[in-house]
Order: C-alpha cells, then sequence, then structure tokens
C-alpha cells in the first residue's frame, strides 16, 4: 500500500524532507511527467515500522492532501495492522 498525494497538495514539500524511505518525489522528478509530487507505491511502506501513520501525512500542512486506505496484497499497510490489533 502507498500513499496518495491528491491534486490539492501546494508542492511545499514537507513531504519529501520527511519520507523515510525516499517513496516521494516533486514534479521535477515525477515519471509519469504530470506537474504533481508523485509517490513510488513499490517504495512507500506508509511508514509501518518507522512510525504510526505516513510521516508525510503528519508534515503536509495541507489537511487532506495526503491519503491512503487501499489494501494491496503484499505490500505493508498502516490499516492492515490497525485490523490485526482489534
Amino acid at each position: 500500500m502507498a500513499v496518495k498525494i491528491t491534486d490539492i497538495c501546494i508542492s511545499c514539500g514537507s513531504c519529501i524532507d520527511e519520507c523515510p524511505v525516499s517513496a516521494i518525489v516533486d514534479d521535477g522528478d515525477n515519471p509519469t511527467g504530470e506537474d504533481t509530487y508523485y509517490v513510488y507505491a513499490d517504495k512507500c511502506v506508509e511508514c509501518v515500522g518507522h512510525n504510526d501513520e505516513p510521516a508525510c501525512a503528519n508534515a503536509c500542512p495541507t489537511d487532506g492532501c495526503i491519503v491512503w486506505s487501499d489494501i494491496v496484497e503484499g505490500q505493508p499497510s498502516t490499516v492492515h495492522h490497525f485490523h490485526e490489533r482489534l
């Protein structure tokens, strides 16, 4: 599972600085060529093993810009870990 940066992103860079696995790149390095920040899904671990929730979301000054909830088989997920504890 990976976080997703929505279209309300203000491109401040806070998320890039906080990502412990360097999964987030700015628009200049976006492999899709879009003028938006990009999260490499194969690198993002939603901070499982690093923080209680994604550090990028905590650092982001824009409420609702960074989202996560879909569970992808084979990838760690904070949602999955939360349900395991119930």
